[in-house]
């Protein structure tokens, strides 16, 4: 008998890899992309698409707030900029792009 003290080790047989592993692989991907899309990706084209709705239905009279917080009432509505008046007779020039709040009339009144 030959005992040694260090068995031999033979290398086993590999399973196939079967056309079902490649679709295990892939479900977790399709799922965190489908998680993404749903809680990320969605909502955020969503309230693009509302922005850009909201900033080319602003006319005059409209009352309004902007990204640095300035609330007043539109005086004249160009293509690109607005006259934005923040106080009686204090008249504000602001991008278009920068109304992120169309306010019910009548707001401005009661602050």
């Amino acid at each position: 008998m030959n005992f040694s003290p260090i068995a031999n080790a033979y290398a086993g047989t590999a399973a196939g890899a079967g056309p079902d592993s490649f679709f295990i692989q892939v479900i977790p991907l399709v799922a965190i992309f489908a998680i993404f899309y749903f809680l990320l990706i969605r909502p955020q084209t969503k309230k693009a698409k509302e922005q850009l709705q909201l900033i080319a239905t602003i006319s005059k009279g409209d009352e309004v707030i902007t990204q640095g917080g300035l609330a007043g009432r539109i005086m004249q509505a160009g293509e690109d900029y607005l006259q934005l008046e923040v106080a009686e007779g204090v008249i504000v020039k602001v991008q278009r792009a920068s109304v992120t709040l169309l306010l019910p009339k009548g707001t401005l009144k009661k602050l």
